[in-house]
């Protein structure tokens, strides 16, 4: 199979220096603000996205390193299979949020409920649109009764190699 290479189009900037002590998600770190600073040469595709209340970053998770197929994530005491999880740690570290779009001005996007580590390479942003987006029977697996814990979790060490 042929190599996948992607390149950033641009730099999410938040108040988390580090992994550790982050908000392991969106509704975790509700309130916190941060920016998107977009690359000059893709600006151009920003055109027509404030219209949207809300846009999922997909982004490369620069400081993981290697993975395990099973780990124990931040609301489990017990071990899981990794795509049965969102541990950072993955043989693809790639990351997705989504977030609510303040406003635009010029190549940068204010945003909030940022749970992304600061100097994080941008690979793409998709408008979020629940018609498309939102499910509506859904099933969460080991999470069930769990999920609740979320505000009150926040990244360790565990991921580190």
């Amino acid at each position: 199979m042929q190599e996948i290479q992607y390149r950033p189009i641009g730099i999410i900037h938040s108040p988390f220096q580090q992994p550790h002590g982050a908000p392991i998600q969106p509704r975790a770190a509700e309130g916190v603000q941060g920016t998107v600073e977009v690359f000059d040469e893709f600006k151009e595709g920003l055109a027509d996205l404030d219209g949207f209340s809300h846009i999922i970053l997909v982004y490369h998770l620069h400081l993981s390193d290697g993975y395990a197929l099973k780990v124990k994530p931040f609301l489990d005491d017990t071990r899981r299979g990794l795509f049965a999880t969102r541990a950072p740690r993955r043989p693809n570290p790639i990351g997705i949020s989504v977030v609510p779009l303040r406003k635009i001005d010029g190549d940068t996007l204010y945003i909030t409920n940022v749970d992304i580590i600061e100097g994080t390479p941008l690979l793409d942003i998709k408008p979020y649109v629940p018609e498309f987006d939102r499910e509506v029977d859904i099933r969460v697996g080991w999470l069930t009764g769990k999920s609740h814990r979320v505000k009150d979790t926040f990244s360790d060490d565990r991921f580190k190699k």
